[in-house]
């Protein structure tokens, strides 16, 4: 027998384990095994192993899925370094990073290279159809260019696949695999500072570059990637897009179909049927997609020849994985260019610190585009409004109304912007005080009026709204402050003829709604959209030319040092929504903290004023990106376990810790009860990523020691939250 590494999805530090099959099995080939009884997915990890174990206890491979292509070498390494450096049980990075359809127990159906079909000699002699047989023509028709996809075959003719079978038969078909995709020129004439850039990352081909984009909001960023795409699609080579959210897919799509409707794309985001996502996966493991665009999980996915790297909207948090394996969807992408030695490109209006702070330092190459690509558009007027002294009604000012109603009189279309979706904050007994707080988490619920429920947008726990307080049985319950719902019932209600749509994630839960709501858009059938952060980036909608921002200093009460670089990123992304066609824009911001840095930055549309200050301010106390972080976190059923398990950690691996790392805690969460579980957390802190990895090591080995099933623990590497 030859004993075989075998990576399985447990919790233990490497997660590989030791099983024996007669012949060598491939490293990645994927194996079904015996594992407590069940039958699990494994991947070879390593073959012809020396076992350390008795082997007559070792367990043999039940399945081997041989005729499948192995994992390739390139994604194992990119695991290992994942599992290594967010110190996570290997095994388990591996399942995380494998779609539905590999981790199932059976054999997966390889996809077929896609056929492209044309007429053959003899059939280019033969007479066409009668053209009366209008659809049996165009087929006919189509069929005499250089190759057509059976895809594209059936949207000329429902039959193509019937009428296809009948003229193969007789001799009058070709059916050739995929050559080089052919690549359209583009419509769009890239401007100087466009081309400039395009050129700049072209020169990098076959080499490892990280380039970060600035461009400001509307600067078209979008064209110059898909200029750099364009030749790396044209040389066979493969392009990954990472995109931050998958609302931002459906637009992004039919952008791609317009220039790039020839090239085999792979779409891979959660909301891809699993079957349909398990194909794509392969595919593009397997080279037949040339074009890979998903969301953060795609980043794992295997590709053979990889030429260019795309991450738009670099600097969104919606790159980083908040549970289980806590990686940066980002910062994996940079690795795996340099891994496959091909330019990475990293874009954004609003650069996260990090990555401004190494192209300022020479680390990144910074290519900028300082002027919209819409001749004809500017960047919008931005006005503060202090609203301390302001009655408001439903949370806007008397200015903001009469802007939305001048606006909706005049054809223009307006964005109302609240990072808060429902009905309202919170449910209000006005005459005890009682409010309404989750029972499983330490927040609010929110008030959900058309459902009558109250939720819990933390947990999704829900109850029906309550006829009266159960503490004083008061039946005149007050909704305090407001939501999504709350504004888009009071601007029906003050401009009853405009059409209101409210876009949050309550009003687009299904598959479809996003395409509905740019076909609405589109057709002029919207005269005011009510969003929340899912609008505020990415979209472009030529007649949105007014953006009026609702109670838009309330993150910056929180205690993260990151809040006031969020809150800038969202407010400069909402405000470029406006003003991107002909029409000028304008942005009124309403606040209670006018005299904020934040503020006058967004007032100027000044990203370098705003970053200079905010990392003069992280270099002072040593934070990111001058210094590195790793956030400990146990929670229990009440805080005292968590705190008491984290101390007694630390009490441990204390006398081991390299003195170049501070500790700080362990102390409660910032939201300290979520789900039924109270959290604490630890900091380990150092500006040597070094020795703050050797330090989070000694804490994993210690806590690993320490299995209390009542106490669950985690490692998040580069937090992102507080």
């Amino acid at each position: 027998m030859i004993y075989h590494h075998i990576a399985l999805n447990v919790p233990i530090s490497d997660g590989l384990f030791t099983y024996a099959h007669p012949t060598a099995l491939p490293q990645g080939c994927r194996v079904v095994v015996s594992f407590r009884n069940k039958k699990v997915v494994g991947i070879v990890w390593a073959s012809h192993i020396t076992p350390d174990i008795d082997t007559a206890k070792i367990l043999p491979v039940q399945t081997a899925f041989a005729d499948e292509p192995p994992l390739p070498a390139n994604w194992m390494a990119l695991l290992a370094f994942t599992a290594r450096y967010y110190h996570y049980p290997l095994g388990q990075a591996v399942s995380a990073a494998l779609p539905l359809g590999l981790k199932e127990p059976k054999p997966v159906a390889i996809p077929q290279p896609p056929l492209f079909y044309s007429l053959s000699q003899v059939g280019r002699e033969q007479t066409p159809p009668p053209q009366r047989f209008h659809k049996q023509y165009a087929l006919w028709q189509a069929l005499l260019s250089d190759g057509q996809s059976l895809a594209a075959l059936k949207k000329i003719n429902t039959q193509a696949p019937k009428l296809l079978e009948t003229w193969t038969a007789e001799g009058w078909i070709q059916a050739n695999a995929a050559d080089m995709p052919v690549i359209k020129p583009s419509e769009h004439r890239l401007n100087a500072e466009q081309k400039a850039a395009s050129e700049a990352v072209q020169t990098a081909f076959g080499s490892f570059m990280p380039f970060l984009l600035y461009g400001i909001t509307g600067s078209g960023k979008t064209e110059v990637y898909f200029d750099i795409a364009a030749k790396v699609l044209a040389a066979g080579k493969q392009v990954l897009f990472l995109l931050p959210e998958i609302n931002l897919t459906p637009q992004l799509l039919k952008r791609v179909q317009a220039r790039f409707g020839g090239v085999p794309t792979a779409v891979l985001h959660s909301q891809t049927a699993s079957g349909r996502r398990t194909q794509d996966y392969l595919r593009a493991m397997l080279g037949q997609a040339k074009l890979i665009i998903g969301t953060r999980l795609a980043v794992f996915t295997p590709l053979p020849d990889l030429g260019l790297v795309v991450v738009d909207e670099e600097h969104d948090g919606s790159f980083k994985q908040d549970n289980e394996l806590r990686y940066q969807a980002r910062d994996l992408a940079i690795w795996r260019a340099k891994q496959e030695n091909c330019p990475i490109v990293l874009g954004s209006a609003t650069p996260s610190l990090e990555s401004w702070h190494k192209a300022q330092s020479g680390a990144y190459r910074l290519q900028t585009l300082t002027e919209r690509a819409h001749t004809a558009a500017h960047l919008p007027q931005v006005d503060i409004l202090p609203i301390g002294r302001l009655k408001l009604d439903n949370g806007f000012s008397p200015q903001a109304l009469k802007l939305l109603q001048n606006n909706y009189q005049q054809g223009g279309m307006s964005l109302v912007y609240l990072n808060r979706r429902g009905f309202a904050p919170a449910l209000f007994c006005g005459e005890c005080g009682h409010t309404f707080g989750c029972p499983r988490c330490s927040a609010k619920m929110v008030l959900h009026q058309r459902a009558r429920q109250l939720r819990c947008h933390h947990c999704d726990f829900r109850q029906p709204v309550p006829y009266a307080c159960p503490e004083c049985g008061n039946q005149d319950l007050t909704a305090v402050g407001q939501g999504t719902q709350r504004i888009e019932e009071t601007l029906r209600a003050w401009l009853p003829q405009a059409a209101v749509v409210r876009v949050d994630r309550d009003s687009t839960a299904h598959q479809n709604d996003w395409a509905d709501l740019y076909r609405r858009i589109a057709a002029d059938e919207v005269d005011i959209l009510v969003g929340t952060q899912m609008l505020s980036k990415g979209h472009d909608f030529a007649r949105l030319n007014l953006v009026i921002v609702l109670n838009a200093d309330g993150s910056l009460y929180s205690a993260d040092f990151r809040a006031p670089e969020k809150l800038f990123a969202e407010l400069m992304q909402v405000s470029g929504r406006a003003g991107r066609s002909e029409t000028a824009g304008r942005v009124l911001i309403q606040t209670r903290l006018p005299e904020h840095p934040v503020f006058a930055a967004v007032k100027a549309q000044d990203y370098r004023i705003f970053a200079e200050n905010e990392l003069a301010e992280r270099r002072l106390f040593a934070m990111p990106p001058f210094g590195f972080q790793t956030a400990i976190r146990a929670d229990a059923a009440n805080i005292g376990d968590a705190l008491q398990f984290l101390q007694d950690i630390q009490a441990v691996v204390a006398p081991l810790m390299p003195s170049e790392v501070s500790v700080f805690g362990p102390a409660p969460m910032l939201m300290v009860r979520l789900a039924e579980r109270e959290r604490a957390q630890i900091f380990l802190e150092s500006v040597s990523r070094k020795a703050l990895h050797h330090a989070v090591g000694l804490w994993v080995q210690v806590l690993q020691q320490y299995r209390d099933h009542k106490i669950r623990w985690s490692v998040d590497v580069d937090p992102a939250e507080m």
